[in-house]
């Protein structure tokens, strides 16, 4: 009989090697060389979206250098200081210190001066006075969370004391973490105008990341749980939580957890299958947990919602990349760069975005009257579009002047329409990127799977091309799964009045070879 385990699968703050299944952060700094970092008393960065092992990296590296004996190293929290004033924001920050090194068993050091823009440098100095013989070594967290001038002053007092650090007067290595660049902080915060030779942060070595999990790392961590409890899981399984994670920290552990923890009773050590993962990826969107709800959160912000649109419905803009909005979403770890393309980060991501921007139509659409099943329990996918196109043309007009994506709003009311129906009996899989010109749908109801392609006809197509495009698209992408599912491709025209077609042309059905054509 398998034991029950010591450690868990942790999805909330920070990993505690006593306590959960981890694996060491450090392995997966890209571009860091630690060891340097405070032999040669350097200043530097770290920045990676949330829950990616920030914190816990800190902790741990904290606890390596301090149990050395050679350095006093402390983790300072300083969100106390989000939205805070200049001279309100420094003294919470100074207060932050004189409580962690109280808790981390350091010396504590005194505030000398009541002066804000002097205030945080005098109580660094006098700290590094009473960590002697001990250099200081500072890992302030959440850096990013400041704002405006008590950002501008927090750095420039940290530039103060950087010429004279050294033992006895002044940190000798500082890191500053947080979900951004702060060099990319501080250029929006200029008007995107590139920082000068005097910049408040010209100081640092280098800004480094923390990259997701490799597949060998999910196994590597998978692998803990086995000798603890003997429990296996199929490669099958390890597969897809790669597939659809690709490798970010939360949402590996959040699946395992799920699989080992509720899908399965945490005193059942059957095999974990593929159905068990597949089945925890589908509470765990439904549940929305607070790192999922905070990156729904962010899609209210325009320059995120921009990048979302033109990523929904494949167009090409090729200055995407350089954009405010982009850089967010990066930092957010909401997109990636893939192949030459940017794409949602991950399948999980990808299916969460999609959902939560078409949840308020979806929740506004009527329960279907009509049938859209066939006797054998199956998607009769045919009558399903065709109530889709009585449904467009009845009321597009009216919803898409109350939607925030103009632009993406044939796609979002057709994936609402169609989660609608598969709502806890069916999933959707979506693929979307920028400049793919198309939004490619997977369905999978009642064991059948069914394919649909979206595509929009603008002012500078024509419905000819657009439509063989369409059909060689979508057959290349059916040909990734079997090449006996029926496949649909839906084209709305978003012409100009003038150039789109009148209603009685646009509502076409035609069926093209093995593909059936649905026009909007």
């Amino acid at each position: 009989m398998s034991k029950r385990p010591i450690r868990f699968f942790n999805t909330t703050g920070p990993c505690n090697p006593d306590k959960h299944y981890m694996l060491p952060p450090a392995d997966r700094l890209q571009g860091a060389q630690l060891h340097r970092y405070v032999r040669d008393e350097l200043y530097w960065s770290l920045h990676a979206p949330r829950q990616t092992g920030k914190t816990t990296f800190l902790q741990s590296w904290a606890k390596e250098l301090n149990d050395t004996g050679k350095y006093a190293v402390c983790c300072v929290t300083i969100e106390t200081g989000q939205g805070s004033s200049l001279e309100l924001g420094l003294p919470a920050i100074c207060e932050a210190i004189q409580e962690q090194s109280q808790k981390q068993n350091l010396p504590v050091p005194d505030v000398r001066s009541d002066n804000p823009l002097q205030i945080l440098y005098s109580l660094l100095t006098d700290w590094a006075t009473k960590t002697v013989p001990k250099p200081l070594v500072v890992l302030f967290d959440e850096v990013d969370v400041l704002e405006g001038e008590t950002m501008l002053s927090f750095l420039r007092q940290l530039r103060s004391g950087f010429a004279d650090r050294g033992v006895g007067k002044f940190p000798v290595s500082i890191a500053l973490v947080g979900m951004h660049d702060l060099e990319d902080w501080l250029i929006s915060i200029k008007g995107g105008k590139a920082l000068n030779p005097g910049s408040p942060f010209n100081i640092k070595e280098r800004s480094v990341t923390i990259g997701n999990f490799s597949r060998g790392d999910i196994v590597r961590l998978f692998d803990q749980h086995t000798a603890e409890t003997e429990q296996q899981i199929e490669p099958a399984a390890l597969d897809y939580v790669w597939e659809q994670s690709q490798g970010q920290p939360w949402i590996v552990n959040n699946l395992f957890k799920r699989a080992t923890m509720e899908i399965l009773d945490e005193d059942d050590y059957q095999t974990v299958t593929l159905a068990h993962i597949r089945q925890a990826r589908e509470q765990m969107i439904l549940d929305r947990e607070i790192h999922l709800k905070s990156l729904t959160f962010r899609l209210k912000d325009p320059n995120i919602r921009y990048v979302m649109e033109t990523l929904l419905t494949g167009n090409i803009d090729t200055r995407l990349s350089e954009s405010d909005g982009f850089r967010q979403c990066l930092d957010l770890g909401l997109v990636t760069r893939s192949q030459a393309e940017i794409t949602v980060a991950n399948p999980i991501y990808r299916e969460v975005l999609a959902r939560v921007i078409s949840l308020g139509t979806q929740d506004m659409l009527p329960p279907p009257q009509f049938r859209w099943q066939k006797e054998d329990g199956s998607l009769d996918m045919d009558s399903l579009l065709k109530e889709f196109q009585k449904f467009w043309r009845k009321h597009s007009e009216v919803w898409e002047s109350n939607s925030d994506y103009t632009e993406a709003f044939p796609h979002l009311l057709l994936m609402a329409f169609l989660q609608r129906i598969t709502n806890g009996e069916g999933r959707i899989d979506r693929e979307y990127a920028a400049g793919r010109g198309r939004m490619d749908l997977f369905i999978e109801y009642a064991n059948k799977g069914y394919i649909i392609e979206v595509k929009l006809v603008h002012d500078y197509d024509t419905l000819k091309d657009v439509k063989e495009d369409g059909i060689e698209q979508i057959l290349s992408y059916r040909d990734k799964f079997d090449k006996t599912i029926p496949c649909y491709l839906v084209i709305f025209d978003r012409r100009s009045e003038g150039k789109k077609l009148p209603w009685e042309q646009r509502i076409t059905w035609n069926v093209e070879g093995e593909v059936t054509a649905v026009g909007c």
